[in-house]
């Protein structure tokens, strides 16, 4: 059975779960749901939404190929800079 939002937590800020409308078949932000917790098209009472998996998305490998070039780079510019004093 679907859990039911009040209406006091479809108006808080610190909503974490999005509503969804199973007759419209859609998600909604939390402010542009109605008052007492329904649907602002069809007016039926919304459902938390069923993907509740709320783990992060893994790191992209081409994220951290960035950053160990970005820090061989400033490895490589700091090293060039002590030469240059001596």
């Amino acid at each position: 059975m679907p859990q039911e939002l009040a209406a006091v937590d479809c108006t808080s800020s610190s909503l974490r779960v999005v509503p969804w409308c199973e007759s419209c078949d859609r998600y909604f932000t939390p402010t542009s749901v109605d008052g007492d917790g329904a649907c602002p098209t069809c007016g039926v009472r919304l459902e938390i939404a069923p993907d509740a998996d709320h783990t992060p998305p893994k790191t992209p490998w081409h994220f951290w190929v960035g950053v160990v070039a970005a820090g061989g780079y400033l490895i490589w510019r700091a090293f060039e800079g002590v030469f240059l004093l001596f």
